[in-house]
C-alpha cells in the first residue's frame, strides 16, 4: 500500500494488526491525529534517501522483533522519532542484553547465568542448581522457556539445542526459579508513569503466567517498592513505552524484574485497568510529536487534561 504525506499524523508500524494497533490508532483519531498504517512487510526502505511519506513520529507495533527493530533503525535513520527507539528495542530484544543492564544497574533481578557450548551449559546448569529455567536469549510469549528440574532434563534440553544447528540457540541463558507465588506482575509504563499494575495468574498445571497461553488477570496494588523498582528498570532501559515484568521472590521477601517487553502486548492487562492504556500511549505519541521533551507523570495528567 503506498503511503501518502499527511500532516499532524502519527504512524503505526505493523506487520500484523491486533486489537492493540487498533486500540492505539483509535485513541489517536480521537485526539485529532491523523493515523498512517504502515505495513512493515510492504515497505522499501533505501538508505541514503529518506521516505517523505513517513510520519515524523512512528509507534513500532511489529510482532516480528527483528522486522520491527531493523525497519524502525532505518526510519530512526532518517529523522524519524520512533516509539519505542531501535536501541530499546534492540536491548528488550535480547534477554542476555536486558539482564546485563539490569544487573549493572543495581536492579533486583533473578540469577543468570549464561554458557556458550553445550559442554559449558551443563556446568552453568550446575552452578545455579535445580530447579532452574532455561530460555532462549530472544523469543515472546513464554515460547522455549523451560523448567529444568534434574540432570537428565537438562541433558535432554542441551542435546536437542546441539542438534537443531542454529547459532542462537548454542547460547545458553540459565536463570534460577524463583519462589514465587503462581502470578508474576504485568507493569506497563508510559515515559516516566506507570500506568498498568496487574496481577497475571498462571492457568492450571502450568506455571507459566503469559495471557497468550491463558494465564488471567487481576488488579495488582501500585506499592512504593513495586513503582521504584519498575521506574528504575524502564529509566535504565531507556523506553518510552514498556512492559516490565516482576516477580515476588518469597524467600528474599523482594521484587525482581524479570523481563522488559519493548513492543508489550496490553489487552490483558487492560481488563483488569480502569484506565485507558491505549489512550495514555496516544496522548504520550502526540506529545512528542510536537516536539516536546518525553513528559513526566505529572505533564501527561496536563496533556490528558486539555486534549
Amino acid at each position: 500500500m503506498p503511503l501518502t504525506k499527511k500532516s499532524n499524523s502519527v504512524g503505526i508500524l505493523f506487520d500484523r494488526i491486533r486489537w492493540e494497533e487498533k486500540e492505539i490508532a483509535r485513541r489517536l483519531e480521537e485526539r485529532g491525529a491523523k493515523v498512517q498504517m504502515i505495513d512493515a512487510k510492504l515497505q522499501v526502505l533505501s538508505l541514503d534517501k529518506p521516505e517523505p511519506s513517513i510520519p515524523s513520529i512512528v509507534i513500532e507495533r511489529c510482532v516480528s522483533f527483528y522486522r520491527g527493530m531493523n525497519a524502525g533503525s532505518v526510519l530512526e535513520a532518517q529523522g524519524t522519532k520512533l516509539i519505542n527507539s531501535s536501541r530499546v528495542l534492540d536491548t528488550c530484544g535480547n534477554k542476555l542484553a536486558t539482564s546485563l543492564l539490569l544487573s549493572r544497574n543495581g536492579v533486583p533481578s533473578p540469577k543468570t547465568v549464561v554458557a556458550f557450548s553445550a559442554e559449558s551449559a551443563m556446568q552453568a546448569i550446575d552452578s545455579i542448581g535445580y530447579p532452574c529455567v532455561m530460555k532462549p536469549i530472544v523469543g515472546s510469549w513464554g515460547r522455549q522457556v523451560i523448567p529444568v528440574r534434574d540432570r537428565e532434563t537438562a541433558e535432554a534440553l542441551i542435546e536437542l539445542r546441539e542438534q537443531q544447528g542454529d547459532s542462537i540457540q548454542m547460547i545458553f541463558y540459565i536463570q534460577e526459579m524463583v519462589n514465587r507465588p503462581p502470578r508474576d506482575i504485568r507493569c506497563i509504563t508510559v515515559g516516566e508513569e506507570v500506568v498498568a499494575h496487574v496481577y497475571r495468574y498462571s492457568p492450571p498445571d502450568t506455571w507459566k503466567t503469559n495471557v497468550a497461553l491463558g494465564g488471567h488477570t487481576e488488579n495488582c496494588p501500585l506499592s512504593k517498592e513495586l513503582e521504584d523498582v519498575v521506574l528504575k528498570a524502564s529509566k535504565i532501559i531507556g523506553g518510552d513505552v514498556l512492559g516490565v515484568d516482576v516477580m515476588e521472590n518469597q524467600t528474599m521477601e523482594q521484587l525482581v524484574v524479570h523481563e522488559v517487553n519493548g513492543t508489550v502486548e496490553f489487552k490483558g492487562a487492560q481488563s483488569a485497568t480502569n484506565e485507558s492504556i491505549a489512550d495514555k500511549i496516544a496522548q504520550y505519541a502526540l506529545h512528542c510529536s510536537r516536539g516536546n521533551n518525553v513528559p513526566t507523570e505529572d505533564a501527561v495528567g496536563k496533556i490528558s487534561s486539555v486534549m
